[in-house]
């Protein structure tokens, strides 16, 4: 902005209390020209934007999350509609063509069975982007609501939480696995999803409670409970979401262990069994012919590797942007 003389008449501004106060050049200019609204009354030129809307102007700028996101999406759709890719079916098998490698029609070539790698693959994504999105709902959702309760009622109810936490937090994920679902004989995807709820809800609830003690010593809290508003009030029009931040982010991160999870427990033979497809499944199936045909192995492998990792880099990238320590 060029310089501007200074005109004393323009450098008076009204303190408010009925005097006068002797503002700068640059001040008084800025007075001068700042908008006003329809009934005359000065406002500030630009609204601030809150923490969300913050942090979503930094991910659209953030080439990780942008990444992540486009091989997210990508997942997502082949889950949805994997025949947009992959005409073949995935239970079709040709023993006659068992661990041959890549050719026209099947780039992946087929494993121990006869089996399309790369149709196989296409279609065990949906598997484990459902019980990775259902286990993070279910495991966000349960530790939200207790820890939250516990950090805001505190007393009781808190250090029983606090105990119970701790059990579960001593049992072994895969062990507990392993000891749980080694009774399951349900093909489905359910049994695999209640066992990842049942040992996560813990970690969530930490967190969600951590962030609703502090959450509520802030001073608009002080000033919702001093003009009597409720209980259910202050939860869910206060304290929620200015706590919820941190819970998206553990959760984010989070989807991509319970996929791994998910894989693991099948490539131990306690999670999902044949005939689902998973990549777990085709993992445990193609590891004995590793020398012989390792495309099957490296394939389904790959692809679980990627989806992880994209979870993972999701999430650093969220919490980034929703954490104002790190920006």
């Amino acid at each position: 902005m060029p310089d501007e003389p200074y005109e004393p008449e323009r450098a008076i501004a009204g303190t408010g209390m009925g005097g006068q106060m002797d503002l700068a050049a640059s001040e008084a200019v800025t007075l001068e020209t700042m908008p006003r609204g329809p009934d005359g009354t000065e406002r500030p030129a630009g609204r601030p934007r809150s923490l969300w809307s913050d942090a979503w102007h930094d991910l659209r700028r953030n080439p990780v999350f942008l990444l992540s996101g486009l091989v997210i999406l990508f997942l997502v759709v082949i889950s949805l509609w994997p025949s947009l890719i992959a005409s073949g079916n995935p239970l079709h098998c040709d023993l006659a063509k068992a661990q041959e490698g890549s050719q026209a029609g099947h780039p992946f070539g087929f494993n121990g069975q006869g089996c399309d790698v790369y149709t196989r693959t296409v279609y065990g994504a949906r598997t484990s982007v459902a019980v990775g999105v259902c286990a993070t709902l279910g495991v966000a959702v349960l530790g939200s609501v207790l820890g939250g309760l516990a950090g805001f009622f505190g007393g009781v109810w808190d250090a029983l939480l606090s105990r119970v936490t701790d059990v579960f937090f001593a049992i072994p994920v895969v062990l507990g696995g392993l000891v749980l679902l080694s009774v399951v004989t349900s093909n489905s995807i359910w049994p695999v999803i209640g066992f990842m709820v049942l040992l996560g809800w813990p970690q969530i609830s930490r967190i969600a409670r951590g962030s609703v003690i502090t959450a509520k010593q802030n001073d608009y809290v002080q000033a919702a409970r001093a003009l009597g508003a409720s209980n259910s009030r202050m939860l869910l029009r206060h304290i929620a979401p200015n706590a919820v931040a941190p819970v998206i982010v553990v959760a984010t991160i989070a989807l991509g262990t319970y996929i791994a999870l998910e894989a693991t427990l099948s490539y131990l033979g306690v999670g999902l069994k044949p005939p689902s497809v998973s990549w777990g499944i085709d993992i445990s199936a193609a590891s004995p012919y590793i020398r012989n045909a390792p495309h099957a192995l490296l394939w389904p492998s790959g692809a679980l590797a990627l989806t992880v990792l994209a979870f993972i880099m999701l999430g650093d990238a969220v919490r980034d942007a929703l954490d104002p320590k790190l920006r």
